[in-house]
This record gives C-alpha cells, structure tokens and sequence, in this order.
C-alpha cells in the first residue's frame, strides 16, 4: 500500500483535488436547489407544488449512474459538449438536490405553524418570513438527515470514475490495472474517502450539539 501511495502521489492527489471540487460544487448547488425545491413544496401554489414533486419524484428514482451518463452521452449529441467532470458533477447535484429537498421540507413542516404566522402578522412576506424565521429553525431540526446527505454527496462523486471525469476512483481504477494489486490499492481509494467524509461527519455533530444548546 505504501508503495501505491508513493509511485502514484500524483495521480492520487490529482483525483482527490477533482473529487473534492466535485463534491464542493455539488453539495453548495445541490443545497441552492434543495431548499427552493422544498420552499415550493410547502408554499400553497398547486402549479409549484406539482412542479417540486415531479422533479423531486424523478430524480429520487432513477440511478445516478444514468443521470449523469445522459449528461456525458445524450447531451454533447444533441446541445453542448461536456466533461466527464462535467457531466458527472452536474448529475451529483440535481440528483443530490432530490434528497436534500424532501429533508428540508421535513424540517420546514416540523417548525410551528405559528412562527410562520407570526412572522407574516409582522409585515414579512412569505420569502422573508422563510428566509430569517422559518429556515433556521428547520437547519437546526435536520442537520442529522443533512449530514448523511453530504456524506452520501461525497460517496456518490465516484460516479465521476464511469464517465471519465479523473476523479480518486478513476485514478484508483487506473493504478489498480497497472499494478494489479488490487487488494492494496481499494484499500487505499476507501482510506482517502475517509479522510473526506469523516471531518464532515465531526463538522455535523459539532453543529447539531451547538446549535441544540442554543
């Protein structure tokens, strides 16, 4: 293993900077598009409810590994060409944005009806109300779920390895074929995962023991 970790630094290094870029960018669009996701959901209009469902319904049920090779295959053939890094981190995000939707909203519909109400009474629109009353209590109620999300995130970016997008387990794939140790090197790939999510997971028991205190 350690012989792995020296003849390949660069190459492992080199897909663990795509799959952590990968992962930032994902999770920060994923989030963006989540929250708004679950603002419509719970927002009383029936064509934005439909609108949220469907999407949510549509990327909860097909595997990842299809969404992002429509993004690498389908796509260049009929629009733009794209990346494998492209493809597969555009693919991360909607499908992510899924999941990251129906845990905001949990966490939306666990607040009281009344903080809503009585943000609105004060003049808030319903944005507003949402934006500084309603949203953080509901990060509060679902950092556990949140959490898992980001972590299942950062798992998921090795989707990028099937659509050429160099990532740790493209590289991991590449050092396993040349040096046919394949035992060693997965080994390896599954320790440098760890490095990445393992922080996070700290991160979010911080924040759920701080914020409970609060």
């Amino acid at each position: 293993m350690f012989q792995i970790l020296n003849d390949y630094s660069s190459e492992l290094l080199e897909g663990f900077q795509i799959t952590l870029i990968s992962s930032v960018i994902a999770l920060i669009f994923s989030l963006i598009i989540g929250v708004l996701l679950a603002i419509l959901q719970i927002s009383g209009k029936k064509l934005f409810i439909t609108l949220a469902n469907i999407y949510v319904e549509f990327f909860r049920n097909i595997p990842l590994l299809i969404i992002a090779m429509f993004f690498y295959v389908v796509v260049p053939v009929f629009w733009v060409p794209l990346s494998g890094f492209a493809a597969g981190t555009i693919g991360l995000t909607l499908y992510t944005a899924a999941f990251i939707a129906d845990t905001v909203r949990a966490g939306i519909l666990a607040v009281p009806k009344g903080q809503m109400e009585a943000a609105r009474s004060t003049g808030l629109t319903f944005i507003e109300a949402m934006r500084y009353v309603v949203l953080p209590q509901a990060f509060k109620i679902v950092i556990p779920p949140l959490g898992n999300q980001f972590i299942s995130l950062i798992k998921n970016s090795s989707v990028l390895a099937l659509v050429a997008g160099f990532d740790l387990m493209y590289q991991g794939d590449i050092i396993a074929s040349e040096t046919f140790n394949v035992f060693d090197t997965y080994i390896l790939i599954a320790l440098i995962y760890l490095l990445l999510t393992m922080p996070l997971s700290y991160l979010m028991r911080y924040l759920e023991k701080h914020w409970s205190i609060n």
